[in-house]
């Protein structure tokens, strides 16, 4: 026995043992990987919650593409009591991303989307982890740039110094969006020195800059993506993908100019409406931006 963070006894089953065991009329096979050093017993996150982000980690790198490991193997793999494992899956479950069926092998559901409610001020990045993907970046460039029409859009003078982001998003290792973002370089240069790896652009505004974004406007639209997107993207390059502009304001000042190119197979946006407020619609001029 050995005891959790919380203090109950935590069973471990023996680790690297291949049996096969019938169950509802299907097999389950036993992994014989020892993955118990996975499981961190001094930390204060209990073992299924631990056992979760491993599986919605290796999940979202494609590990199970040949069918996911039963209650059996998980036991015998990760070293977990069955209680344990069994309170991962059913989070899980209620987190949509497994299926389960009486008589039937536990599967994976399709690929989670990422939702995001209509109007809302809201981080990709936080969008991502909060679906329990992990999720980072690769940065193509962080530099300072000047591009007259993006200045004009900031309400600046043409040849304004402005702070470039570039960064394809992954969601797991699956590419989710291209994001490109412009910010005037007088109030955000701070951010040249960020690591955007592992973090959320409005995150570094306010700890970097104190900047806190208070509103603005998105623009959201169906396009075909360049070559050189769709690839990056890996998509086919007849696919469409959604275009979000997006210009922030805090409080009466544009700080953000963003164009992000997102997979609409991996990205909803949703609306609520009611009889007294109804929808608000604007018009369909896009925002200026190179």
């Amino acid at each position: 026995m050995v005891y959790t963070s919380s203090g109950s006894a935590e069973k471990l089953a023996p680790a690297r043992v291949i049996r096969r065991t019938a169950i509802n009329g299907w097999e389950d096979t036993v992994s014989a990987d020892d993955l118990s050093a996975r499981m961190d017993r001094s930390s204060a996150l209990p073992l299924w919650a631990q056992l979760h982000a491993d599986l919605v980690s290796r999940i979202a790198a494609g590990e199970f593409s040949d069918g996911f490991p039963g209650e059996h193997a998980l036991t015998a793999s990760y070293g977990l009591s069955r209680h344990t494992v069994r309170e991962a899956l059913r989070q899980l479950r209620n987190d949509g991303v497994l299926v389960a069926e009486r008589g039937r092998a536990t599967r994976l559901a399709d690929v989670p989307v990422i939702e995001q409610p209509l109007g809302a001020l809201y981080s990709l990045y936080a969008a991502v982890e909060a679906q329990g993907v992990s999720q980072h970046s690769i940065v193509r460039a962080l530099e300072l740039r000047q591009d007259p029409a993006v200045a004009a859009t900031l309400e600046m003078a043409p040849d304004a110094p402005l702070v470039y982001l570039e960064r394809l998003r992954m969601a797991g290792e699956l590419p989710l969006a291209l994001d490109y973002a412009w910010l005037p370089a007088d109030v955000a240069e701070p951010l040249l020195s960020a690591d955007f790896t592992h973090t959320a652009l409005y995150i570094e505004l306010d700890t970097r800059c104190g900047i806190r974004l208070t509103g603005g406007r998105e623009d959201i639209a169906a396009v075909v993506p360049q070559p050189a997107e769709a690839t990056l993207l890996d998509l086919d390059e007849r696919t469409a993908a959604l275009s979000i502009r997006r210009l922030g304001h805090m409080r009466s000042r544009p700080i953000e100019l963003r164009r992000t190119l997102i997979r609409g197979d991996r990205f909803t946006v949703s609306a609520r409406f009611s009889p007294s407020e109804g929808y608000t619609f604007v018009t369909a001029d896009s925002l200026a931006m190179s």
